[in-house]
């Protein structure tokens, strides 16, 4: 990793990246405390987390210009005009104004996923196929480190100043972010050109397309979408193990994610190493491993033993997450490279978010060690079967893009 960074362009990208992310991260939460601040309603608050995954879902037709074009270039545009939706903001000063709230996080998830589409492809264009390993797992380092930080910085902005500080502070870390990936001095090869003129729906499916074509990538999607149905159910069942099962202030839920914070953040600087020790399908492997075993941990009435599963599930994430966008880098031609990342975004929010309102709803009436049994059960599912496959990591192959089935979708086996 000291090699890597040795680069002065990476060192950019990745300060880059850690600036935008706090920026999203730390007004993401804002904005759902004070939906609750303003109506007084959960549902409400929690509402916007489906409206920013709505508008994340929209982003495989937004890809199309990832692919089209340069990358770094189109992500600074991206972020400036993420500057620019944050305004209407301002205009909010009672609960008749929520509704405006919900079209800014609309917005919001729409531009964050295309940036991320845009991110993941000039990062594989900027870093040499060796070290893809050691830079994902370094951006995991950085940006999971920002879970210990951005919910205090959004709720204590807030609670002392209101909306305003934050709107202004997230514009500016949307231009320092412009600025930053503007001082990269590595020059962006031109995309590839497209051999024929294709209808924008084919274009848009492109991603989907090699997704479903390629073997290892199949494989590797169908374990994350257990391991989104199982994040997912997470949401709510935490707050259940700090109340019915360490019979402590909801407060206390803050000591606990300090731990996963912990937990990923010595994954994430094992990540690069830990890729080229055992490959990125393993990892994913052992990641969802370690999250099982942290969920099961979960279940014991102990603080020692939920601090400890809570570190193990912080532990699955960077793993899981560097190995799979390692693999996506590895496996994709660069011209479909924007779209498939985006097409995996929307294949694994889909699920994650249903997960969501399922846990919300079955922790109300299900003991919340039942949920943990069936969460640990996904993750090891999942680490199963990658462990099980045999495939392996093909050589990317620039050319046409990979037509649709004619006898349905492949099989992920």
């Amino acid at each position: 990793m000291r090699d890597l960074l040795r680069h002065r362009d990476i060192r950019l990208l990745v300060l880059a990246r850690f600036v935008d992310v706090l920026g999203d991260n730390v007004m993401w939460i804002a904005l759902g405390i004070w939906i609750k601040q303003l109506t007084g309603s959960n549902s409400a608050a929690g509402l916007s987390f489906f409206v920013f995954i709505l508008g994340s879902i929209m982003a495989p037709a937004g890809a199309v210009v990832v692919d089209r074009m340069r990358r770094r270039p189109l992500i600074m545009a991206l972020n400036l005009v993420s500057g620019l939706v944050v305004l209407p903001l301002l205009l909010v000063h009672d609960r008749d104004g929520v509704w405006l709230i919900y079209a800014v996080m609309f917005g919001y998830g729409l531009l964050s996923s295309i940036t991320g589409a845009a991110m993941t492809a000039y990062t594989q264009a900027l870093i040499p196929a060796e070290q893809l390993g050691q830079a994902n797992g370094l951006l995991q380092t950085v940006l999971q480190g920002l879970r210990l930080i951005s919910p205090l910085v959004g709720a204590g902005v807030l609670a002392a100043w209101g909306i305003a500080p934050l709107v202004f502070g997230d514009i500016a870390t949307f231009v320092l972010a412009a600025l930053l990936l503007r001082a990269i001095a590595t020059p962006e090869p031109a995309p590839a050109e497209r051999p024929e003129k294709k209808r924008f729906r084919s274009e848009m499916s492109g991603g989907i397309r090699q997704i479903l074509s390629t073997l290892i990538l199949r494989q590797a999607t169908a374990a994350a979408v257990l391991c989104v149905l199982a994040f997912g159910l997470s949401e709510s069942v935490l707050f259940a193990i700090v109340d019915e099962g360490l019979h402590r202030k909801p407060a206390f839920l803050g000591v606990i994610e300090s731990f996963q914070g912990l937990g990923a953040i010595v994954a994430g600087l094992l990540a690069g190493s830990m890729i080229s020790r055992v490959g990125e399908s393993r990892l994913i492997a052992l990641g969802m491993a370690a999250g099982g075993l942290g969920f099961g941990a979960c279940c014991v009435p102990s603080v020692t033993m939920v601090a400890l599963g809570v570190m193990l599930v912080g532990v699955s994430l960077p793993w899981i997450i560097a190995a799979l966008m390692t693999l996506f880098q590895r496996t994709t031609p660069p011209e479909l490279m924007g779209r498939t990342s985006a097409a995996l975004d929307m294949m694994i929010s889909v699920p994650q978010t249903t997960a969501i309102a399922v846990g919300a709803a079955l922790v109300a009436v299900v003991d919340f060690r039942m949920l943990l049994a069936a969460m640990t059960a996904l993750m090891g599912a999942g680490s199963l079967y990658l462990l099980t496959r045999g495939a392996t990591v093909p050589e990317p192959a620039p050319g046409p893009e990979p037509e649709p089935a004619q006898t349905g979708p492949a099989s992920a086996h």
